[in-house]
């Protein structure tokens, strides 16, 4: 069954109970450190909020900081991204140069391929559950990607394989379940993950109904989760930071081009297909496959992977292909065999990402509450490689070394409290 709506009056005590913490007042007593609970809705595009269907996140955003937008790490893809929130390392940096990857020693990297998903040397850098977990701090992740995996031979304290079948009130139960231990056993992270709206979106496009119903769905999971804490009693123990990946564009069936109208097989091989393709030339076939690829071609552009857009911070990594195709924004680069069977399907189109992350359509979310962050606090836009090192400050652990500037984030952070007993 689909978790229950919560109730509007849970949601008027939540706020009032909230705002009646609003001023902090000082304690002489010690209390246990805060756990970090780290949500991310897989494509929340930015401007989903705000529109009717995400009162509980809305409040959220309202009682404590809300960033303008926050911009995804190029390519604008779910592993990539989800990766450098943990790291604060650019894909170009951490390896996961994409959802499909190609690699000399290891082979081919797929989300659906459980064996490289948890295979440790796909990942580089070194995730905020590793970091916690070296020093001595208990982790929990529940289907974050990369937690699969033992990285630098460490995993979660506590984590699960991901099932896209695992319905949305078992993952607040498991998740509340955590929340409820003693202080002493309750993990101080914990990572929640859900993929539905992300779904809906490539399915059926990002003004679909399915994508309105996915995110009334999630907003009243993570207000569950937020009337659970005040009903224990635990809201000043518990920071949650709620994140997304990247946005989503429409697509539609006349904006597709196809791979061997590109370059043909026997010249070039395709690491995937999608908005962002990778093609390795053939034995021999270097300049043929540049003077066929390079350049732009309609709703198409290819570079040398060195030298593709300085801003996007990607090239480098042996992992990306040697030539490196984006489609403009909405478009699709697809076997000429998948385009006919969606002509034949007579497919209404959807929604994809993956897009340059400075589109308005690409743009991901970032907001925080709890006793860490200011009330009422709004930010300027900002990369998510900011992210990692707010985390490793949340947690008291070192930061690994990164992409990311503490500084943008720093002022979401509430000043230190007063110790009375020193007074």
């Amino acid at each position: 069954m689909p978790l229950p709506l919560v109730r509007a009056a849970q949601l008027a005590c939540l706020v009032l109970a909230l705002a009646a913490c609003a001023s902090r007042p000082t304690s002489s007593a010690p209390s246990a450190p805060a756990t970090l609970l780290l949500i991310s809705v897989d494509g929340l595009r930015a401007d989903y909020l705000g529109r009717g269907q995400t009162p509980y996140l809305d409040a959220l955003g309202r009682e404590g900081v809300q960033a303008e937008w926050m911009n995804p790490s190029y390519p604008s893809l779910t592993f990539p991204n989800h990766y450098t929130l943990v790291t604060g390392l650019r894909p170009d940096h951490h390896g996961i140069v994409g959802n499909t990857i190609g690699d000399d020693t290891l082979g081919r990297f797929m989300p659906s391929d459980s064996q490289a998903v948890g295979d440790g040397r796909w990942w580089g850098g070194e995730p905020i559950w590793v970091a916690a977990e070296k020093a001595g701090l208990r982790t929990a992740t529940l289907f974050w990607p990369g937690s699969e995996a033992a990285v630098q031979g460490v995993r979660p304290s506590q984590w699960r394989k991901y099932d896209k079948a695992f319905p949305i009130e078992q993952r607040v139960g498991q998740v509340e379940r955590w929340l409820d231990l003693p202080a002493a056993q309750r993990p101080r992270l914990i990572t929640l993950y859900f993929d539905q709206v992300d779904a809906a979106g490539h399915d059926h496009g990002p003004q679909s109904e399915d994508v309105a119903q996915r995110l009334r769905e999630v907003d009243a999971a993570i207000g569950e989760l937020r009337e659970h804490l005040r009903t224990q009693g635990t809201t000043q123990a518990v920071n949650i930071i709620v994140v997304s990946d990247h946005g989503m564009a429409a697509t539609a069936l006349d904006r597709m081009v196809a791979i061997e109208a590109l370059v043909p097989a026997e010249i070039a091989d395709t690491i995937n297909s999608g908005q962002v393709v990778g093609f390795v030339p053939k034995p021999g076939r270097v300049q043929e496959a540049e003077q066929r690829l390079l350049g732009r071609h309609g709703a198409v552009e290819c570079w040398r992977k060195q030298d593709m857009p300085a801003r996007w911070h990607y090239g480098a990594h042996p992992r990306i292909a040697p030539i490196v195709c984006q489609a403009d924004e909405g478009w699709l680069i697809e076997r000429q065999s998948k385009i006919d069977n969606r002509r034949a399907e007579q497919w209404r189109g959807g929604g994809a990402h993956g897009y340059d992350p400075a589109l308005p359509s690409m743009r991901a979310v970032f907001m925080a509450v709890g006793p860490a962050f200011r009330q009422h606090a709004r930010l300027p836009a900002f990369d998510n490689v900011d992210v990692y090192p707010l985390l490793a400050r949340l947690l008291g652990v070192p930061a690994a070394a990164n992409d990311g500037e503490l500084r943008n984030l720093q002022p979401a952070l509430a000043p230190p409290a007063i110790d009375v007993r020193k007074q």
